[in-house]
């Protein structure tokens, strides 16, 4: 025989007492002291679970995810995670992605999360797995990418007591989560659950849920939560009244440039809409790079260190900057006198640093159709316009310059050019940190082309997991994959994660046996070179053993042939290019 508490007023219903089964009593049955209706009782010592009851609560989370659209699940398995896992092993709805690094399953999950507005889901065992997490976890964290990660535990019953593996994960992830608790009973579990995902979309951020294995394997017979009664996600619509006033201000100045951040990535079309309206100049940040034609007319591409001249020039010339979904945290780039006016979902972003004079929150495409029709059309000036031109037939001069540099060893330059006459208009490109970084997003020119880095906190090692995420997600588009020996390095053994899921990434790496972005710093810093040279293997024969496919290129009159090949290939292919070790990009600034 078992108490039940009521939740609303803490009376108990003894079954001895009583002498009748709580779980016999009628639906219609109430608690005799507030009148709280049976649902609101709850067995003392925790849930009782129905005879017969089957299903596990591992069982259950993935049923729960299954309902909320879950379709891939990345990590390595372990004793900490083993219900899970195999409760996965079991699900018709959701595949397991092995991974050989729980760094890359992180990345794939916030990498999934950038390129689908999705939850990207990620699993790990209890210790060192846990902290292999953390640098993919905060990509998604300062990216802000949906994600939830599984932090597989000791048995709940040894907490504490310094068992092998035993972390404090709560504490180690709550510095940079949105949510991070531990399932500690059965019946927490599908609440947690759907907490966590709340959290995640909410910013959207990164959710961690501890799950003690012997947890997991405990009986549980809930029914999952229906989404469309849990989970709701809605856009921000802005005020009436800073709509208009943003109106006022844009219908009083004359130079206006539009600088479009990762909030706008969805309002292309409005995007240009109001640059024709108003014959204003669009920049892009980094992150943003590919939503806007760059063949565009009023495109003047990125701005900042990895951006244009003509971006820089067109901000330069303002009398307003119209700042749409970006933090835009450099404030030595906004010229002294212009006007601001910045809109994003996050009123934390807006005025960060550097005073604005209209302020929206909201969705970038509900501020773009609000504010579209209360704005004048503007009169082109032919001459800024004129002499954008003439830095943009510059800037493409510069690169058929490039197209055209035969020289050994190869020009990095040379490289991106050789990428863009193979890349689809629809590719997909995932861009990893280094020296190759500057050089792509200056040269690469985009015209469909989508790309995605790791934006704010620009880890090496994302362009390989993130091209491995793109493939899963969009088996039937082109990607590419372009990284340097530093970061490719770093994850390298993940490529036969490709070979072995059937993933034909295109994985070109700029090899040049250094670290060269950071001997650039050293040498604008005034130290020497030094700790940045290393001996790489034979990266397309690493390739090539691996069953993929691997071309090795020191000549630049063999890289196209290379490229096409690879490109052609159902298999995951890479391209160890050669390049030139003491030729680097300019950099000045950052924006993201």
């Amino acid at each position: 025989m078992g108490k039940y508490r009521c939740s609303v007023c803490n009376w108990t219903y003894d079954e001895e007492a009583e002498g009748q089964d709580f779980d016999s009593l009628p639906d219609s049955y109430t608690c005799p002291v507030c009148g709280a209706p049976k649902s609101a009782f709850v067995q003392e010592g925790g849930v009782k679970e129905e005879k017969g009851v089957e299903t596990t609560v591992a069982d259950k989370i993935v049923e729960q995810l299954e309902a909320f659209g879950v379709r891939y699940v990345y990590g390595i398995p372990g004793d900490s995670n083993l219900p899970l896992i195999d409760a996965i092993r079991r699900s018709d709805k959701i595949r397991f992605i092995l991974t050989r690094h729980e760094e890359t399953a992180a990345f794939m999950a916030s990498a999934h999360g950038k390129m689908t507005s999705e939850l990207g889901v990620c699993i790990s065992i209890a210790g060192p797995g846990c902290t292999n997490l953390i640098t993919g976890l905060m990509d998604a964290a300062t990216d802000r990418s949906s994600v939830l990660a599984f932090a597989g535990q000791v048995p709940e019953v040894y907490l504490g007591s310094e068992a092998f593996q035993e972390i404090d994960q709560i504490e180690l992830f709550k510095p940079f989560t949105e949510f991070s608790e531990t399932i500690a009973r059965d019946n927490q579990a599908l609440k947690l659950l759907t907490m966590a995902v709340k959290y995640a979309y909410r910013k959207p951020g990164v959710s961690v849920l501890s799950t003690p294995t012997d947890i997991l394997a405990e009986k549980l017979g809930e029914k999952v939560y229906s989404p469309e009664k849990r989970l709701f996600i809605n856009k921000t619509s802005p005020k009436e009244e800073d709509v208009q006033r943003a109106a006022e201000l844009i219908n009083g100045c004359e130079k206006v440039t539009l600088f479009a951040g990762w909030g706008s990535r969805h309002s292309r079309d409005l995007l240009l809409e109001m640059s024709q309206k108003l014959k204003a100049p669009i920049a892009t940040t980094s992150r943003a790079k590919g939503v806007i034609h760059e063949t565009e007319r009023f495109s003047v591409g990125v701005l900042g260190s990895i951006g244009s001249k003509h971006a820089a020039q067109a901000i330069k010339n303002s009398d307003l900057i119209f700042i749409i979904g970006s933090g835009f945290r450099q404030a030595n780039l906004v010229p002294a006198g212009v006007k601001i006016v910045q809109t994003d979902i996050d009123p934390t972003k807006i005025g960060k640093t550097f005073d604005v004079d209209v302020g929206i929150v909201g969705d970038a495409d509900l501020v773009l159709k609000a504010l579209l029709p209360l704005l004048d059309e503007k009169d082109a000036d032919r001459e800024f316009l004129e002499h954008i031109d003439q830095m943009k037939a510059s800037h493409r001069e510069e690169l058929e310059y490039e197209a055209n540099d035969l020289s050994i060893p190869i020009n990095p330059g040379y490289v991106v050019q050789a990428i863009k006459r193979h890349a689809d208009k629809d590719a997909i490109i995932c861009v990893d940190v280094g020296d190759h970084t500057y050089w792509f997003y200056k040269k690469f020119v985009c015209e469909g082309q989508r790309t995605f880095m790791s934006a704010n906190i620009a880890s090496m090692g994302f362009a390989l997991p993130a091209s491995l995420s793109a493939k899963l997600d969009y088996p039937d588009k082109q990607v590419i994959c372009v990284t340097g020996d530093g970061g490719f390095g770093m994850l390298m053994g993940d490529f036969t994660t490709a070979v072995r899921e059937g993933l034909g990434i295109n994985v070109i790496v700029f090899n040049d046996g250094k670290l060269k972005n950071i001997k650039k710093e050293q040498l604008r810093d005034n130290y020497p070179e030094y700790g940045v040279s290393f001996p790489n293997p034979d990266f397309a024969e690493f390739a090539r053993s691996t069953g993929g496919e691997g071309f090795r290129i020191e000549d630049p009159t063999q890289l196209d042939e290379a490229l096409e090949k690879a490109f052609n290939s159902e298999k995951a292919a890479l391209i160890d290019v050669v390049v030139d070790p003491d030729k680097t990009a300019a950099s000045t600034k950052r924006v993201d």
